[in-house]
């Protein structure tokens, strides 16, 4: 960022009682642990907060950058040369009439899937196991489709609330989202800004919908590589393979660039051993693509998002 742009930002920031800080360090903000430092670090406290930064940011000539739980995002090691927005303080949550057989839960962007996925457990509501584990916000949820053990958010997505490009109120059902295999139609629209989630679920039976969770919770600290710094997946599926199976069968597990490395536990992981940095990561993950190209003639293409 131009000093000019820089000086006017922050003087346009603090002017509206906005909150922020300046030259934050984002490995801290991320599940792998990794990146240099935004020009700008703000941290809305709630929707209206959130529209006036985004204001700011475009009237002063700012990128930025959206970040919910940093669970599927790679910064790179220069850091972010923007407003980096921290989602999590959009977080308010409430539900229809919990007595009947069908619920609707609207969630605030910034929320975590984690405490929406508790909700729908204490409410005694079905259609939300899947996602149980998934270590992101609801917002980058809905933005990337995420889904695990057969399930997908848009199984159970009603509708979002955002702002678009002129930052203005717009809500859209589910059917004219395009959601597909880890995509969306916010994906295609970087300047939109997810505000809500509406899910509808069904009435079940709170024991077995908690017990279905910690099955799933249990297969995934048995099968992933949770007690190392990740972003998750790092690869999509391909249609008719499996991404970690194809490494595996390349033999890549354990295959390590600087500090970066592919899991020994679960091959379509890579993870951050110590002291990995952003280009280990897009290094490894290049080479991980050539190889299994060469070998099986399977295209990988990177479900996390590197951002510079």
């Amino acid at each position: 960022m131009q000093e000019q742009t820089i000086t006017a930002l922050r003087e346009s920031l603090a002017a509206a009682g906005l909150p922020f800080v300046q030259d934050e360090p984002l490995a801290g903000h991320t599940t792998f642990k990794i990146g240099g430092p935004a020009a700008f670090w703000c941290t809305p406290h709630n929707a209206e907060e959130l529209r006036s930064t985004l204001a700011l940011c475009r009237e002063n000539g700012a990128r930025v950058y959206l970040l919910g739980n940093g669970s599927n995002t790679l910064f790179d090691d220069a850091g972010f040369d923007g407003a980096v927005v921290d989602m999590r303080g959009v977080a308010e949550m409430e539900h229809s009439d919990a007595d009947s057989d069908v619920v609707r839960i609207t969630a605030g962007a910034g929320q975590t899937l984690g405490r929406l996925c508790s909700k729908a457990q204490a409410l005694g509501l079905t259609g939300l196991e899947f996602a149980c584990g998934i270590p992101g916000t609801v917002g980058g949820a809905v933005y990337m489709n995420a889904g695990a053990y057969g399930g997908e958010l848009k199984d159970v997505l009603e509708s979002v609330t955002f702002l678009d490009d002129n930052l203005q109120l717009r809500t859209l059902p589910a059917a004219d989202l395009a959601m597909g295999y880890r995509t969306s139609i916010f994906e295609q629209n970087p300047g939109w800004c997810i505000l809500s989630v509406t899910v509808v679920l069904h009435r079940g039976d709170g024991a077995a919908v908690l017990a279905k969770m910690q099955e799933l919770l249990g297969k995934r600290k048995e099968k992933q590589p949770l007690e190392w710094p990740s972003a998750g997946s790092t690869f999509k599926r391909p249609v008719g393979a499996f991404a970690g199976k194809l490494i595996e069968d390349c033999g890549l597990r354990g295959f390590t660039v600087g500090g970066a490395q592919i899991s020994e536990k679960h091959c379509g992981f890579v993870i951050n051993r110590g002291g990995a940095t952003c280009a280990d990561v897009v290094e490894l993950t290049e080479q991980v693509k050539q190889i299994v190209k060469q070998k099986t003639g399977f295209v990988l293409e990177r479900e996390i998002r590197v951002v510079k």
